[in-house]
């Protein structure tokens, strides 16, 4: 439907349309670049604070929050670079994009089941609200609206959980070897390893859900703003 709809645009009149294409083309890519700059500049100043603190560089990028926000900035950095320039890349890029987009889902599902009510120590408030509301939402609505022009196989599946449960494995043991957990539910002081292993399940299952419905609802959808090799091929 939006190809017939850009055709007759561009049968009507091309120059005008090709304008408002680039327009919002690039409106697009900017908003990309500024959700995901604005990420990197809060979790960068939150390292400042968590060194000036004295607490290991290594505690920092223990969080799953930070990662899954790091790996989301650096997806949509990227993403707004291809959005101007009116490209794709191919089926393992979107694959890594769809895992950004189910990290930063249970970044924000977690969160607010499990850690709304948790002491946040050094965190600042607009930092905690950034990484663990404003991005969980910004990312799988840009999953949502500009999702990927091919349908991705539900096998990719498989790829997309190795990143928590390599996460949740990592934890586990670095946490019994150094007594220091990110999370206080993934430390068996807290109830036990049973709670543990029960908390776990729960995350991966919720995970596994989560990216088979993101998975589905992107083979549903069609991109929402145009780029080049839709014009290009409507022109064709």
């Amino acid at each position: 439907m939006w190809l017939n709809m850009t055709g007759a645009l561009q049968h009507g009149n091309p120059a005008k349309w090709q304008d408002k294409r680039m327009t919002l083309t690039r409106a697009f890519a900017a908003v990309r670049f500024l959700f995901g700059a604005v990420t990197l500049i809060a979790v960068g100043t939150q390292l400042g604070i968590h060194i000036s603190n004295g607490f290991p560089v290594l505690n920092f990028f223990s969080y799953f929050t930070n990662l899954g926000n790091i790996f989301a900035a650096v997806v949509l950095l990227v993403e707004s670079v291809l959005t101007w320039r009116g490209k794709e890349l191919g089926p393992l890029w979107q694959v890594l994009r769809c895992v950004s987009v189910v990290a930063m889902a249970l970044v924000g599902m977690v969160f607010s089941a499990l850690l709304r009510d948790v002491d946040l120590g050094s965190l600042l408030p607009w930092i905690n609200t950034w990484l663990h509301y404003v991005m969980p939402v910004v990312v799988v609505a840009d999953w949502l609206i500009q999702s990927p022009r091919k349908p991705l196989s539900l096998r990719s599946l498989w790829i997309a959980v190795f990143f928590p449960l390599a996460y949740l494995a990592y934890s586990l043991v670095r946490g019994a070897i150094t007594g220091w957990y990110a999370y206080p539910f993934l430390n068996p002081a807290n109830g036990g390893y049973g709670a543990v292993a029960i908390t776990c399940l729960f995350i991966a299952v919720a995970f596994i859900a989560t990216t088979i419905v993101l998975i589905l609802l992107a083979n549903k959808f069609r991109p929402l703003v145009p780029v080049q090799w839709e014009s290009d091929s409507v022109a064709a």
